[in-house]
Order: structure tokens, then sequence, then C-alpha cells
């Protein structure tokens, strides 16, 4: 060779396959050939709805948590302040639970409700008036509500029929129950005087004092006791027929001043419409009534034989000398007596006097002469005694 070097057969094959490589490539038609690329992967599209999906299980793992804290609300803090709360009867789990969110007692008064419900006593809240806190618990809560409060200690107060206000004023006082009932007993929205045809001027609630027992709470109310009594003498009136008192143009308030005469009077049930007979029977032609309980009303002697100046007083309420009835009842009677007063037995008698060993009982005729002789007989029978009365005998 012209270099005077001489190749090798090996040498010449390597030249050959470098020119080879540096050659480009073509096709079939001899134009090159494109170069090669690599493949690449084709990209994912991540689509708004498929991020909200990926999200929803970390969403709603949040919300559960809220929820589960909100509902037993383990990281609540300490009640504080102090709130009166009244549940009302008959109202349910979720309208309570409101009044209690309203008062700041519990956040929700739906969460309560639920509570409630998980803890199987939404029916077993009891209604009443309870001292609660600020931000308690609702389990906390729900177990105030559903215990039952331990009961209270009451008593029991008997009011006899045909006592006065003054003579009940003096029991409650012996008994060391606090308050006055005689300021209590001269008014009260639960008696409307003229409903019952009584002068706007009535004093007191004299008649109107229902004689019953009354069970009471510890310490015993007196404004309570009067509440009582009138309710349950609004209820027991309105049970007596006043048809025939009404034909005789008797205000139910005179119906109420003629049983009170009654009370006083007539010692037994037997007797109790013959007295009311009497009183209606004078009332009639004009006689004076002569009632000695109501001239004993007036002067305040209930135990001692009335004295020539009491009987003889100008009090109103001495019937021996005024005629008609007396301003006001001069107690308070029970049913029996007011219905006496509202249904007389029919008799033509004017006059009564208590029968010698009578047990109580009393003597009743229409002629003051007959009168006057069984007037005659229980004295003798009285003086025979040594001035005790001789109306029971052994």
């Amino acid at each position: 060779m012209a270099d005077g070097f001489e190749r090798t057969a090996e040498e010449r094959e390597q030249a050959r396959r470098g020119r080879q490589r540096a050659r480009p490539r073509s096709g079939a038609n001899g134009r090159k050939a494109p170069p090669r690329r690599r493949p690449t992967r084709p990209r994912r599209k991540h689509s708004w709805v498929g991020r909200i999906f990926a999200l929803l299980p970390l969403a709603l793992g949040v919300v559960l948590i809220w929820f589960l804290v909100q509902l037993f609300q383990p990281f609540h803090g300490s009640p504080h302040g102090s709130v009166t709360v009244t549940v009302p009867a008959r109202a349910n789990a979720r309208q309570i639970g409101d009044e209690l969110a309203k008062d700041g007692v519990v956040p929700s008064g739906f969460f309560f409700e639920l509570r409630a419900m998980l803890a199987g006593q939404r029916g077993s809240l009891l209604a009443g008036t309870y001292h609660l806190q600020q931000g308690m618990t609702y389990g906390g809560v729900l177990k105030i509500l559903t215990t039952p409060p331990p009961a209270a200690k009451t008593t029991n107060i008997t009011i006899i029929e045909g006592r006065t206000r003054g003579q009940i004023d003096a029991l409650l006082r012996a008994q060391g129950v606090k308050g006055s009932y005689a300021a209590a007993t001269r008014r009260s929205p639960l008696i409307n005087f003229a409903a019952y045809g009584a002068p706007r001027h009535t004093p007191d609630l004299e008649g109107f004092l229902f004689p019953d027992t009354y069970q009471l709470v510890e310490p015993i109310s007196v404004q309570k006791l009067v509440s009582d009594q009138l309710s349950t003498f609004r209820q027991q009136f309105a049970s007596v027929n006043l048809a025939y008192t009404r034909s005789q143009r008797l205000t139910p308030y005179e119906v109420l001043i003629v049983a009170s005469m009654v009370q006083a009077e007539a010692a037994t049930a037997h007797d109790a419409p013959l007295v009311a007979s009497v009183i209606y029977n004078r009332l009639r032609i004009g006689m004076p009534l002569q009632i000695d309980a109501t001239t004993r009303y007036a002067t305040g002697n209930y135990t001692r034989p009335l004295t020539q100046s009491q009987l003889s007083s100008p009090s109103p309420y001495n019937t021996r000398i005024h005629k008609g009835l007396p301003p006001t009842p001069i107690d308070n009677p029970g049913l029996a007596a007011i219905q006496a007063a509202a249904h007389p037995a029919e008799t033509n008698f004017l006059y009564f006097v208590a029968k010698v060993c009578g047990n109580g009982s009393s003597v009743f005729e229409s002629g003051y002469n007959q009168f006057l002789a069984d007037q005659a007989k229980y004295q003798r029978a009285r003086s025979a005694r040594g001035g005790r009365s001789p109306e029971r005998c052994s």
C-alpha cells in the first residue's frame, strides 16, 4: 500500500463494519429510514370526580368522628352555674332537649334526644322542676331526669265540718303551722263572689273553706291549704242541684248561709233537711229565725250558755232580733248540710229543740205550745243532771 503498511483481513472487516454504521439507513425503496423512538407510556387523566371519590372516605371518617364526639362528649368540660328547668307533663324527649339547650344545660336538643333513644330512656323522662347546671353532659342530665325524686314528707290536716275561719286558724297555730290562716282566707282568685251572688263587700271566705282531710307537703303552707279547700269547694258545690232554691229566688251564696246554720244546728243526718225546712218556713212567713248558732258566731261563745246580753246584742248576726238571713255563713259546712239546704224536707215545722236522750237528735213542732212543752221537758232533764246536757243518755 502507499503508506507502506498492509492491513490484515481482521482490520479490513472492522473498517467495513464501521462504514456501514456510519451510513444512514434507508428503506426498501432506498429512502432513509426514520430514527427509532423509545415507546412512551400514556399519561393518566385524573378528573375532579375521581379526586372527590378518592377523598370521600376521609371526609366520611372525619364527619363520623365529629358526630361521635358530639354524641358521647369524651372531652366535655365541667358544668357550671345553676339553672332551674321545669319539665312539663307529656313533653317528649326532643321538646325537653330543646328546652335544656335553650337554657344552656346541654349543647343540642337533637343529640339529647338521640342519647335518650340509645339509652332506652326516651319515654322515661319525668316531669317536674329540676335544679341543673349549664354545660352538663347528656348522660348526666338523663340520669337526673329519669330518677324519681324521693317521696316528699307529708302531713294530713283534717278540717272538721262546721268550723269557722277563726277556729281553723287557732287549730293550725296550736299545731305549729306557720302563717296566718285568717289573713289567707280574706280573698282568693279561686273564688269569684259575684258568681255565687255574694255582695261585693263580702268580708271574707267564710263558708267557702270546704271541710275535709288534706294531705300537705311539709313544711305546711297555709296558702296551699286554703287553695285546696277552695278548689274542693268549687268541685263539691258544682255537684249540688240548686233548682229548688232558684225557684225560691235564693242565690247560691244564700244557700251557703242556710247550709252553715244547718251544719251548726243539726247533729244528725236525719235532722239536717228538717232544720232546713224550719229555716225556709220561717223565712217564708217573715218570722225571725232565732238560731242561737248565729249569735254564738257573733259573740265567739261556743261552749257556755248564752247570756241575756248576748241574746239581745244588736249584731246583724243576732237572728233573734233581726229577720232574714245573717250577712254571711257562720261556719264552713260540709256537703251533707249543703245538700239539705238545697233540698229541704217538706214540712210545716217552725220550731225544734234538742230531744232528751236523743243522742243529738231534735224534736220538731209546728205549734208554739207544743214547742214550749218540749222545751220545758228538756230544762227539767237538764236540772236533774245538775246543769249538764240531757241529750245523751247511757
